[in-house]
């Protein structure tokens, strides 16, 4: 399974949840997440991997500074981790 399988699957079960799925992109910033992810009451950063991947260095850092803030940030590397972080 690629990376971009996983994230489809993210998508679409946002949408079936009601939600946004906004791609992310800051090409000033390298490291900051795949997606941003917008729900009732509640937005999160998700980072999508290639099942078994590891986020680089660069990645690890933005995601400290984000829950820094507050923010949660979510790294997802299969369709289990879709079904536990957001159940239908």
């Amino acid at each position: 399974m690629l990376e971009r399988d996983i994230e489809k699957a993210l998508v679409k079960r946002i949408k079936a949840l009601g939600g946004l799925c906004e791609k992310f992109v800051s090409p000033s910033n390298i490291g900051v997440p795949d997606r941003i992810v917008t729900l009732p009451g509640e937005i999160l950063f998700v980072e999508l991997k290639a099942p078994g991947k590891k986020p680089t260095a660069k990645q690890l850092k933005d995601h400290e500074k984000r829950r820094s803030y507050g923010c949660t940030v979510l790294v997802i590397d299969s369709l289990e981790g879709i079904d536990d972080a957001f159940p239908l």
